[in-house]
């Protein structure tokens, strides 16, 4: 993973295209480019951010016509010299271009080598890099805000923020250990003490932000839950409008968890279709309905459903199992089309899931449950579960440091102490220090190749 002076190449575009981008990176890419293409001049003497029309020929045989982008280091997205083909979408062209290339001195780039040494040469920190791979991954706007946002640095900018400020009171705790014989206190502990308070507040706020951030980018689990029969397949395939989930009639026909993913006004939602919960002697069902358990415990939002005729018969109309605090509950009384008189308790919805009543009225709820206007306003919100592990590692750090503040802990320890807060928030943009070969792997294996 440590940069090396290899030059790589890599498509950067998707198979089965109309056009494809071969991208080529490092010191020689242009000389190595100039092997293969045939333009009014070479690539090598071309100035950056130039376009250059031209032909790449195989020994004498014109494989396709081009456009070559030129990129000059440092003014590049790897900050390297580097090159990106333009060519026809053909299979057989793009694996010919990257033989040739290969043949010419370049070698095959690893998934996300591009990313990593923007983020070797300072041009992303390592945070921001995690969000190339999340802005290309994302299925809704919610999510593409989310990532658009950190890759912006509206993220990084903030942990920085908190890092500078902390470096400013070692700095005056450290001063002191200069003076110890003197006793001098540049530090009033007063103040200190207020403004790690601040920064514990910032960093709870960052590390509370998550469980909205990781919603957005994984999709909001909804559990669908409910007796038997009374029409939770229905409902998904109504959400989904189409019959994807097997419905009958037949009482225990749902047995294991069935997710499907729905785009709400820019916000994917997971539905969970989850086996009724009733008591039951078959082993296979009971199975099913502990799964049902499981993802009840794991959902964000929990729909209870009966219907009017349980209803009518005195059906509860709240669910027998236990819900977090946070979680939201929504209890929908289905099949209203069959009982139009039935009155309705208070804080139910009524539907028909077979005739599409009040489900629009149903999508409106569950799109106001999100509430993403902090993310479209440029808020840092934390989506990452590394980022969240070292928020919360910065928390515990510094409520030890106001613990050892207001136990008049000795000033080298309590610096030590602010210092592992500033260990910890640095991590996530990893612009204190090189992020090991081991957390670079992990994070770069997730991006694609020609990324």
């Amino acid at each position: 993973m440590i940069r090396d002076h290899d030059t790589i190449a890599a498509p950067a575009t998707a198979a089965g295209g109309a056009l494809a981008v071969i991208r080529i990176s490092g010191e020689e890419a242009l000389r190595i480019c100039d092997r293969i293409f045939r333009g009014r001049k070479p690539l090598a003497a071309a100035a950056g951010y130039t376009v250059h029309y031209g032909e790449i020929v195989d020994d004498g045989r014109v494989l396709d016509d081009v456009l070559v982008t030129v990129f000059r280091a440092p003014r590049s997205y790897t900050g390297e010299d580097a090159a990106e083909i333009s060519c026809h979408g053909s299979q057989y062209i793009v694996s010919e271009i990257l033989r040739l290339l290969t043949a010419s001195g370049a070698r095959m780039a690893g998934p996300g080598e591009f990313t990593i040494r923007a983020y070797l040469a300072g041009k992303l920190d390592l945070s921001q890099a995690e969000a190339v791979a999340d802005i290309i991954a994302s299925s809704s706007r919610a999510a593409h805000a989310l990532a658009a946002n950190q890759m912006r640095g509206g993220y990084s900018d903030a942990l920085e923020g908190l890092c500078e400020k902390l470096l400013e009171l070692t700095a005056l705790l450290e001063l002191e250990l200069d003076f110890s014989e003197e006793e001098v206190e540049f530090a009033d502990r007063a103040q200190l003490r207020e403004a790690m308070q601040r920064i514990g507040a910032h960093i709870d706020a960052l590390r509370n932000s998550f469980t909205l951030g990781n919603a957005i980018k994984e999709g909001v689990a909804v559990a669908i839950t409910g007796a038997p029969n009374v029409g939770k397949s229905t409902l998904l395939n109504r959400l989904l409008n189409e019959e994807r989930v097997l419905v009958s009639d037949i009482a225990g026909t749902t047995r294991d968890v069935i997710e499907e993913r729905i785009n709400i006004d820019g916000v994917v939602f997971r539905f969970l279709d989850t086996a009724g919960i009733r008591a039951t002697d078959d082993r296979l069902e009971q199975m099913g309905i502990q799964r049902t358990m499981s993802s009840i415990e794991r959902a964000q939002i929990v729909i209870y459903m009966t219907d009017a005729a349980r209803l009518a018969a005195g059906a509860p109309v709240a669910p027998e199992f236990p819900l977090r605090a946070d979680q939201k509950l929504l209890v929908l009384v289905n099949k209203t089309d069959t009982a139009p008189d039935c009155p309705l308790p208070e804080g139910t919805i009524g539907i028909s899931a077979r005739n599409g009543d009040g489900i629009e009225s149903l999508r409106r709820i569950l799109r106001s449950f999100v509430d993403t206007e902090a993310l479209y306003h440029g808020d840092a919100i934390v989506s990452n579960n590394r980022h969240y592990e070292a928020l919360t590692a910065a928390g515990d750090a510094l409520r030890r440091a106001l613990d050892g503040l207001n136990n008049s802990l000795q000033t080298d320890l309590l610096s030590e102490e602010i210092r592992q807060v500033i260990h910890h928030v640095g991590s996530v943009t990893g612009r204190n220090s090189l992020a090991s070969e081991e957390v670079l792997k992990h994070i770069f294996s997730k991006h694609c190749v020609g990324k």
